[in-house]
């Protein structure tokens, strides 16, 4: 549009074929910055199709979303906790530790004596008439083991077992440590996302005014090409990156639900 005024201007001699170049040169800028970021859309659908197991391209129609910047919980300490209890990888390691731990107290049980008690009773097929109880028979006992004499397989199973517990635990608290520095992390990049879409709208709005401004001064013959053009460019720069921060807030939104553990 902003080429079409100035050729037009141009054309009745109020504006000089400079300009005109000027202008030309920003719409061929513009196409190879319209060129570029559909090739980037274009890669970004492809890895999307291959994400979702689709061995074609598929051109999927997204729905725009608008991020939440009003709802940034600042309780980090509940979100810590959330992802503590959340986390399918804790929760499978604090499995492996019990078990760990059954494990050690079972081979330690099987150092300790063991008592069993053993019983039978029956019927003689032949016996006295006289007597209905001659050919019955009862007998029972008390079995004790002592395991003392496996050259120290017991007390060696034992201590692997305790040791293995042990390699468990520590496992655990690892990770739990990089757990909640990953959603403390997670938790400033938000905020921090937040802040510069915040800052970015700004720019973005004083540059609107100041590329007003240039054209409007510009119109009336007060500035030159020059001017406008970068006023316009900051225009763009500034447009480019409000979008970048809107979607940098969603996001790191994702990413702090991923290390809480509560993606759906």
């Amino acid at each position: 549009t902003l080429l079409e005024q100035i050729t037009a201007l141009a054309t009745n001699q109020l504006r000089s074929e400079l300009d005109v170049s000027f202008a030309q040169v920003q719409v061929q800028q513009a196409k190879l910055l319209l060129e570029s970021s559909q090739n980037n859309a274009d890669a970004a659908m492809a890895a999307l199709s291959t994400a979702l197991g689709y061995s074609e391209f598929h051109q999927f129609k997204l729905n725009d979303r608008s991020p939440s910047t009003n709802n940034v919980s600042g309780d980090i300490s509940g979100m810590v906790q959330t992802a503590l209890s959340r986390r399918p990888e804790l929760l499978s390691l604090r499995d492996d530790r019990e078990a760990a731990i059954h494990f050690a107290r079972s081979q330690r049980d099987a150092r300790l004596p063991t008592v069993a008690a053993i019983g039978v009773a029956g019927d003689a097929p032949w016996r006295n008439d006289s007597d209905l109880k001659d050919g019955d028979y009862y007998a029972g006992g008390v079995q004790l083991s002592l395991p003392i004499f496996a050259g120290g397989l017991y007390v060696a199973r034992q201590r692997e077992a305790n040791d293995r517990a042990q390699a468990d635990a520590e496992l655990l608290r690892s990770v739990e440590n990089n757990v909640i520095r990953d959603v403390r992390i997670a938790w400033l990049d938000v905020n921090d996302a937040v802040q510069q879409l915040e800052t970015t709208k700004e720019l973005e709005a004083n540059a609107g005014e100041a590329f007003t401004l240039a054209q409007a001064r510009y119109q009336t013959g007060i500035s030159s090409i020059v001017e406008l053009s970068d006023a316009q460019l900051n225009l763009t720069s500034a447009e480019i990156a409000e979008a970048n921060a809107r979607y940098n807030v969603l996001i790191q939104q994702a990413n702090l639900d991923y290390q809480m553990g509560v993606i759906e």
